[in-house]
């Protein structure tokens, strides 16, 4: 009988050495059926969790980085919360509600001891869950049977969230979304908004998985990833119709965006080639010519959000296209568009009242007549930054004034010709103005500035660094605008 029963602990041993290894090794497929056994020192919800089960859960392997100790590196933020959106839009987190006739378990036995947690309600567990980053999230399903249950509850699984240059951004795709479709075969209804931001190793396989699961994406944003192509890319629009915001700055490989042929053959001439993105930022894309924009205004009638920073290959030409198929653009940048001229701006004033955005920052080949147009024919505008356009002087800034009423935001810094005259039209006209920058403007005095002052009460920001500004005209715009945060180089001024 002795020999029978250290047999017996001999193979439960090996048994949980199997299991612990499966966790931390490299996982080849999505799933993990090893047999593992419960502690006897961790307190479980359930009885048959102190007995040997089978778990199929993303190993945290695959989401954590292989060199982390612990659950809280800082080389990896997953599901953090962020302000980078430029649209200003912010992470959903699922509404958890209690399900129904869900209660805790009373326990009978005697001498065995349990932790608090246990004694939570299924409904308070998933509202701590749904606070959890995703590998965070995949850790608690490996705990016990009711921790698996609860943690891939499709409620929780509304975004994915994964960051880290080392990760292996396919693979733990492919394994989430694999997971995901076991209660609905081949189809993820619940997952909404992947970001894989930063993730360098993330390649068109991982967007493959994304594209073939998840039908319902609305949100995708993989900046950095610069190994991500024009066919990962259009797979990803052409199998997820509601995708409405899509982040591809860095990508330097992605050109354009359209329907795969597959998906245009498909569609019915009624319904056109149309792709509802509304926000894209292709900032950093250097590879985007006039022919990739012509592409994307003509397939993305309803975006409202463009970015198009140090898209250094675009010229006005392109800008016509846009004004022609996107009329409801209501923020558009443009910096670092070298090519981009009055001409350009000219096409851009068409957009007429819908215009709110306009950066337009370092384009030199921009002068006064390209903002006279912008400023007759948008007069809605809110946000102008026309920072480095050397061409524009006081009476450009005069025209923006006096069309413009309601602007809220002007960086003309290092635009050398702009004077305290152009400050004084300003000050005039725009009384609402909050933000306003300076910077490097050699012609600006403390006359131009106590004209701001005494009239723009409402000002929240001013930078005049590298300006000859003297300290008292400093003085008498805190006096003024006592909510006002003052940048300056003035050793004079405190």
């Amino acid at each position: 009988m002795c020999q029978l029963r250290t047999d017996i602990s001999l193979q439960g041993q090996e048994s949980r050495g199997k299991g612990s290894s499966s966790i931390s090794s490299d996982i080849s497929s999505s799933t993990d059926h090893t047999p593992t056994k419960a502690p006897k020192n961790v307190a479980t919800t359930e009885d048959s969790d102190r007995s040997t089960r089978t778990l199929s859960t993303p190993s945290p392997g695959l989401i954590l980085p292989t060199k982390s100790p612990s659950l809280s590196s800082p080389a990896l933020s997953i599901n953090g919360h962020e302000s980078t959106s430029p649209s200003g839009s912010a992470e959903t987190v699922a509404m958890v509600h209690p399900q129904p006739g869900t209660q805790t378990r009373s326990r009978q036995s005697k001498g065995q001891h349990y932790s608090p947690i246990d004694l939570l309600p299924d409904h308070a567990l998933l509202q701590i869950f749904s606070h959890l980053p995703t590998n965070q999230l995949c850790c608690c399903a490996r705990v016990c049977r009711r921790w698996y249950n609860l943690a891939w509850d499709p409620r929780l699984w509304s975004t994915v969230r994964l960051t880290g240059e080392l990760l292996h951004a396919d693979r733990a795709l492919r394994v989430l979304t694999h997971r995901l479709c076991q209660d609905t075969p081949n189809v993820c209804l619940t997952l909404e908004t992947v970001v894989a931001s930063g993730c360098r190793r993330l390649t068109d396989r991982g967007l493959h998985a994304v594209a073939q699961c998840c039908p319902e994406l609305r949100r995708l944003e993989v900046t950095g990833c610069y190994n991500i192509s024009n066919e990962a890319v259009f797979e990803v629009v052409s199998c997820c119709p509601n995708l409405e915001h899509l982040n591809v700055s860095g990508c330097s490989k992605v050109t354009c965006i359209s329907l795969t042929q597959e998906a245009s053959v498909q569609l019915s001439p009624l319904h056109g080639q149309q792709i509802s993105i509304h926000y894209l930022d292709m900032s950093d894309c250097f590879s985007l010519e006039d022919q990739g924009l012509r592409t994307i205004a003509s397939h993305c009638p309803r975006l409202t959000h463009l970015y198009l920073r140090r898209c250094t290959r675009l010229t006005d030409e392109a800008l016509r296209h846009l004004a022609l198929h996107c009329p409801s653009v209501r923020e558009l940048s443009l910096s670092d568009c070298r090519l981009v001229g009055d001409f350009g701006l000219r096409e851009v004033a068409r957009l007429e009242g819908c215009l709110r955005y306009l950066s337009v920052a370092h384009c030199g080949r921009i002068t006064d007549v390209g903002v006279r147009y912008v400023a007759r024919y948008c007069p809605r505008l809110r946000y102008l930054n026309a920072r480095g356009c050397e061409g524009l002087t006081d009476h450009g800034l005069g025209h923006l004034a006096r069309s413009c009423p309601k602007l809220k935001s002007l960086d003309v810094g290092k635009c050398p010709l702009v004077s305290d005259s152009g400050l004084e039209q300003l000050a005039l006209y725009c009384q609402g103005l909050r933000r306003l920058s300076l910077r490097a403007c050699e012609s600006v005095t403390g006359r131009g500035l106590r004209a701001i002052a005494a009239n723009c009460c409402d000002l929240q920001l001013l930078n005049v660094q590298d300006c000859e500004v003297s300290p008292e005209a400093l003085r008498f715009v805190r006096r003024h605008c006592r909510r006002c945060v003052i940048e300056h180089t003035n050793p004079g001024f405190f």
